[in-house]
């Protein structure tokens, strides 16, 4: 069974048809990304996934379980956290308060103190900054939070939009390299990114959204050398 499920999926705007019947899925501890141009829908399935929208037809299922009942937070609780695009901080707390924020349905003290410890770990910039306001970090420190901060909920699985965005090269590179630490650690990932190269040498698996629809889906290298793809989203 796969640790995600979607089956038909379709989210509405109003009287727009915003995901049009898509189906995917992600097994325990892989990484997948959904790569597409602007406005096909990948945004619409991660918030539907993380609880933020509802879907108008079709079947999510989380380890088993269908999540249409589900409210966000509940969501998290089963081990499924987003990070947003445009990461979502808490601009008025500190980073150490922001963390702290992911682990809001734990009550073990010592497991979250080991976690804030290897989100120490992960990105040593935040321990540096642990009483500064979030809201004054530069772009590539608040996603390090937003990552952090879902890691501290200990996620099965971690949706990840748009991390790349707005952040200089080296920063991107940074970020990339420690998705690829999180998922090697043993969290599956589904990965929205609006840089394919990067998302499709990162990914074992990848689907193509276009219009609200998936047209394409294989192994990542597999489509990063299809030409349909390489001349749509890599440039060539």
């Amino acid at each position: 069974m796969s640790l995600l499920s979607v089956d038909n999926l379709c989210v509405a705007y109003g009287g727009i048809q915003a995901v049009k019947g898509i189906g995917f899925s992600v097994e325990e501890g892989e990484l997948v990304t959904l790569i597409g141009a602007n406005g096909a829908g990948k945004t619409t399935t991660l918030n539907t996934l993380g609880g933020l929208l509802q879907a108008t037809a079709g079947q999510i299922l989380y380890a088993g379980s269908d999540l249409a009942a589900l409210p966000a937070h509940d969501r998290v609780r089963h081990g499924l956290a987003l990070v947003p695009e445009g990461r979502g901080i808490f601009a008025r707390l500190t980073v150490a308060e922001n963390l702290l924020m992911g682990a809001f349905h734990r009550n073990d003290k010592p497991g979250i103190a080991a976690d804030l410890e290897k989100a120490h770990g992960l990105f040593p910039r935040l321990k540096e900054r642990e009483q500064q306001l979030a809201g004054t970090l530069s772009g590539g420190e608040q996603q390090m939070l937003a990552i952090g901060r879902a890691l501290m909920s200990r996620p099965r699985l971690l949706l990840l939009d748009e991390p790349s965005m707005g952040l200089a090269p080296l920063m991107v590179e940074k970020i990339f390299s420690i998705i690829r630490e999180i998922n090697a650690a043993g969290v599956a990932i589904l990965l929205v990114e609006q840089n394919a190269r990067l998302a499709l040498a990162a990914a074992k698996r990848a689907y193509v959204m276009e219009s609200g629809r998936i047209t394409l889906a294989g192994p990542a290298a597999e489509l990063a050398a299809d030409e349909r793809v390489r001349a749509a989203y890599l440039g060539h």
